[in-house]
């Protein structure tokens, strides 16, 4: 037995990449010549993961606008005004708004990783955004001949076709991105939000078998865009006993930046099901200081103290650059930060006796 280790997703992309993006929204590039560059970063991702030792690969959203917007991509029924989202150091993004229905992905997951596919025979893992995130695009005032329920109904139904259609596609594990988890008890401190975010994803992972939800996960963490967090002074202990009501077998939790590690891993052992595999965050993405392979070891011993070591494993704390203009952190230091990942979960598992 070892301790499976697994990246979040995103990768910083080529400086070649974001040129050819720049370039191609200025009317210098043509489409070919962009699919050209990002089929290249796809290849040369894929390769470097490879040489990281990684056993799990992911494409790093080398050709995802964004983790959390890639299904808008193609839609006409949008506006730019939506959903504002603060960063701890004044910046925002801003979600777009919906303006008329009926709603459905412009693109699937699976085209990701059918692209990907291509140039690894490794096992691949597949990121997907949660329908709690898109549900923010419905605007609160509603929308003429589009009710919210209608509008949710139809979420539903891409949200699933989403994960399954990874499933479908080969995809080891399908993750769910909820980094909005964390920062819903910001905006609504009550906690009302939270479970209702909730208990919405739940009806998308109804729909999947015992054995299919096993495969499925959610990561959390409090945002890292721009070497920033929107949520890093929530509380985990009131966040967590909500998110460990969401029907996955896998949870995907950002640790390694927390102040009191020890006291995160006393509440996941009271929260966590025999049945949950927990991934504990071992490397800090927005940190520029590289981790070595020492001290991601001593991180996997500490939680296997409180962890079983057969529902164990490693990841980073979030995905190094989500957003495609994220150029905050290079992409060499991605690699070695994930090389140390692998490295040092490997020694865990030697000192554990696996």
């Amino acid at each position: 037995m070892t301790i499976p280790t697994e990246a979040i997703g995103s990768i910083p992309r080529p400086p070649e990449l974001i040129e050819a993006i720049t370039s191609f929204h200025l009317g210098k590039f043509a489409p070919v010549e962009l699919e050209s560059a990002y089929d290249a970063a796809l290849r040369d991702t894929i390769g470097r993961l490879e040489q990281t030792g990684s056993p799990v690969l992911t494409d790093g959203e080398q050709t995802k606008p964004s983790f959390a917007t890639y299904p808008l991509s193609g839609l006409t029924n949008l506006a730019s005004d939506g959903v504002v989202i603060p960063f701890a150091d004044g910046h925002q993004r801003q979600l777009p708004r919906l303006t008329s229905g009926p709603f459905h992905y412009g693109v699937h997951a699976a085209t990701y990783l059918r692209a990907a596919r291509t140039y690894t025979k490794r096992p691949m893992k597949q990121a997907v955004i949660s329908a709690s995130a898109l549900s923010l695009l419905y605007p609160p005032d509603g929308i003429a001949d589009y009710s919210r329920e209608a509008f949710v109904a139809d979420l539903l139904d891409d949200a699933e076709e989403d994960i399954r259609g990874a499933l479908n596609a080969g995809a080891a594990s399908v993750q769910i991105d909820f980094t909005e988890g964390r920062l819903s008890l910001k905006l609504d401190p009550s906690g009302g939000l939270l479970r209702s975010f909730i208990a919405l994803n739940n009806q998308v992972l109804d729909r999947f078998s015992a054995s299919d939800r096993q495969k499925i996960g959610v990561h959390v963490c409090p945002g890292g865009d721009h070497d920033s967090t929107h949520s890093a002074d929530v509380d985990y202990a009131a966040f967590l006993p909500d998110l460990f009501k969401m029907n996955v077998g896998r949870f995907y939790l950002q640790l390694a930046s927390e102040p009191d590690r020890k006291r995160v891993l006393r509440l996941i052992s009271k929260l966590r099901q025999p049945d949950h595999l927990v991934f504990i965050g071992v490397i800090d993405p927005i940190n520029p200081r590289i981790e070595s392979a020492e001290e991601v070891r001593d991180r996997v011993l500490e939680a296997a103290a409180y962890l079983p070591i057969d529902r164990l494993g490693t990841t980073d704390d979030c995905g190094f650059s989500p957003f495609a203009d994220d150029i905050s952190t290079a992409r060499e230091t991605a690699f070695r930060k994930i090389q140390a990942r692998v490295e040092g979960t490997a020694l865990a598992a030697k000192e554990l006796g696996l």
